[in-house]
């Protein structure tokens, strides 16, 4: 589904990627974690062409990435951002909608089965009744679950997001986490920038660790959230439960 060998990538003079490499097959829930500066975001903007990079192979279903279009690669890939923005006052509705661009046509009205399409995203997503609400007053939650309806409204087989869950309180939290466990339970695969490594264990079934630009441990979750891991690459002390689904950290 997924191949990047030998990922290099500069801001400037500067190195924020070096010889990255992983893989991700059809129907992964991964995490890519690390601590802030590691590289997260760069990869992510790298493997959804935000951002260039400057030397490496990227590939999408065995076809190199820079071979795709911007259209088919917005048909293969949908990325949640940090920050969405919004310039204008659009309805929940019309921001899903705009999820539609990528299969229609310059001038091409709204066809009956782009609404369709729509409507089903903000069901799955339980934003249908919020889709006349002016998008900017929603809560965070609200909001956050608007774009995931946005990116499903796509209908990609690679959904990407970069710290959705960040500043949201803990209940919408695992609001989202739970939505897109059930999105990936219908074959999608998922990569997610997280900073909770609670919730990267409960709800994610590999991990990408990065540390310094380098893809410093990747594989299973349990493996890879190891006390042994998350004491070296975290600089804290940790301790696993029994059921290891819950990890307890406090300082060094």
């Amino acid at each position: 589904m997924i191949e990047v060998e030998g990922l290099n990538c500069f801001a400037g003079k500067k190195q924020i990627l070096s010889d990255v490499s992983f893989s991700l097959r059809k129907g992964e829930f991964a995490a890519l974690i690390g601590n802030n500066g590691s590289g997260k975001t760069t990869l992510l903007k790298c493997l959804t062409r935000n951002i260039a990079f400057q030397s490496g192979n990227i590939k999408i279903d065995q076809k190199d990435l820079l071979s795709y279009s911007h259209k088919e690669l917005a048909k293969k890939i949908a990325f949640v951002p940090q920050h969405t923005d919004l310039m204008f006052d659009f309805s929940a509705h019309q921001l899903v909608l705009m999820g539609r661009t990528p299969y229609q046509k310059p001038l091409y009205f709204d066809s009956e089965k782009d609404l369709e399409i729509v409507e089903q995203a903000m069901k799955q997503t339980n934003t249908w009744h919020l889709r006349n609400s002016n998008a900017k007053t929603l809560s965070g939650g609200e909001f956050q679950r608007v774009i995931i309806a946005r990116a499903l409204a796509q209908q990609t087989p690679v959904l990407m997001l970069d710290e959705p869950i960040s500043n949201l309180d803990i209940h919408y939290q695992f609001e989202v986490m739970s939505l897109l466990q059930q999105i990936n339970a219908k074959g999608i695969t998922v990569l997610i920038v997280l900073h909770e490594l609670n919730m990267t264990m409960q709800y994610c079934n590999k991990v990408l660790l990065m540390q310094n630009g380098t893809m410093a441990a990747q594989g299973k979750t349990s493996d890879i959230l190891s006390v042994e891991n998350i004491e070296l690459f975290f600089d804290v002390k940790a301790q696993i439960t029994p059921l290891e689904k819950h990890i307890i950290i406090s300082k060094k």
